[in-house]
């Protein structure tokens, strides 16, 4: 099986992709919703960004670094898009984008609840003029409850959201994800709901309304720390880089650095056992299972931490690899980026650019056999595509610049 990824190729050389046909009009900005619309570029279909003139998405201006005039934190999520400037305060340019809106498929926005809904480019007032609309809205605590009027940021749904009580060291301060967690599933789940809406479509011909909060995500992705506390009652420790229900699952420090060691079943432990020089742990009753090496941590970790502090950490990666129990050297962004595994699964992709000459990028993880995804634009500069884009419309040469003068577009 050939299986295809996103490396750039001429168009003519590739197969359709899996949206390709579908029309995004993208009225997001910063990182949930621009993440999740590159996700649907990506698989094909044709993103239109939004931007206001002057200024645009907050994170053109988030840096350093920058390279070309943009940032790279902008780059970073707006692949694959055509970008139109349009202020949103004239009636005009609420115009343009409901003319936009009857020929798309998808409208994605993370405005403030109610906020479009007084400038009538609410779900409710588009689609009635185009009822098989998927209308996607992102905020951060919903469109319903209590918190409905409140904004949304990554940082502050961390906190409220508990991940950052059980993050950092077991003892100390709480910590936030090293990303921007919260946005970036909300964005990955925003994808794959706008996909299960267009299914959807295809079946029914109705459009629907798409409400995602970063709160809502963020409790959904707590997994099994927020089953065990639903389960038992019990408050959710903080466990630093160990595991709450799996041990020896953690970092561990060696001679020259550090390795992240996962045992996961108790035939996996007695290999590990033997490969330290310890075989009787294998048998020890404090650690004979995963209960009683969880109930036990504080006797175990420290003996393993002593043993495994008398190698370096090439020689326990490769003795470990060869006794079939996962383990990884802990690296930096910079090695994780240059592993051999991301040149062979092109995970890191080039892409020509106007003001940069070209920017590396960090490349779709969807490898499809029949239908690939696409790298088919470099992230666009402000407003690159607004004539183009109306004069599609069918907007003359003449009225552009009129709106432009009127600082309309």
């Amino acid at each position: 099986m050939n299986l295809q990824s996103s490396v750039l190729r001429p168009l003519s050389s590739v197969l359709p992709s899996p949206l390709d046909g579908i029309r995004i009009l993208d009225l997001t900005r910063v990182l949930a919703g621009p993440y999740c619309t590159m996700l649907l570029g990506d698989l094909g279909a044709d993103v239109v960004k939004i931007e206001a003139p002057g200024r645009g998405d907050d994170t053109r201006h988030w840096g350093p670094p920058f390279v070309g005039g943009e940032s790279a934190y902008y780059l970073c999520v707006n692949r694959n898009k055509r970008s139109v400037t349009v202020n949103l305060k004239t009636e005009a340019g609420r115009e343009i984008v409901r003319r936009l809106a009857l020929q798309a498929d998808v409208l994605a926005e993370n405005f403030k609840v109610g906020s479009l809904a007084e400038w009538g480019l609410d779900y409710a007032s588009l689609s009635v003029v185009n009822p098989r609309l998927v209308y996607l809205s992102i905020t951060g605590y919903g469109q319903t409850g209590p918190w409905r009027d409140r904004p949304g940021y990554d940082l502050v749904i961390q906190a409220e959201g508990g991940v950052m009580a059980i993050t950092g060291p077991e003892d100390g301060p709480p910590y936030k994800v090293g990303v921007a967690i919260a946005d970036i599933t909300t964005g990955m789940m925003a994808a794959q709901a706008v996909l299960a809406a267009l299914f959807h479509r295809e079946r029914t011909g109705q459009g629907q309304w798409i409400d995602l909060a970063l709160y809502d995500t963020h409790l959904a992705w707590l997994a099994n720390v927020a089953s065990s506390h639903l389960v038992t009652g019990e408050p959710a420790l903080r466990y630093g880089n160990a595991h709450q229900s799996l041990v020896p699952y953690e970092v561990f420090p060696t001679a020259d650095g550090y390795l992240a060691l996962g045992v996961g079943n108790d035939r996996q432990f007695s290999r590990l056992c033997d490969l330290v020089g310890h075989a009787e742990w294998a048998t020890d009753p404090r650690f004979l299972t995963n209960p009683d090496r969880v109930a036990h941590r504080g006797d175990l970790i420290p003996l393993l931490q002593a043993a495994l502090r008398q190698g370096s950490t090439a020689t326990w990666l490769a003795a470990l690899e060869q006794a079939d129990i996962p383990a990884g050297k802990v690296n930096s962004v910079a090695e994780a980026l240059s592993a051999p595994t991301v040149a062979a699964r092109e995970m890191v992709v080039e892409v020509p650019h106007p003001t940069a000459g070209s920017v590396r990028l960090v490349g779709s993880p969807l490898k499809f056999s029949a239908a690939p995804t696409t790298l088919r634009r470099h992230p666009p500069l402000l407003g690159e595509h607004t004539d183009a884009v109306l004069a599609d419309m069918g907007y003359p040469p003449e009225y552009i610049e009129s709106l432009r003068l009127a600082g309309v577009i």
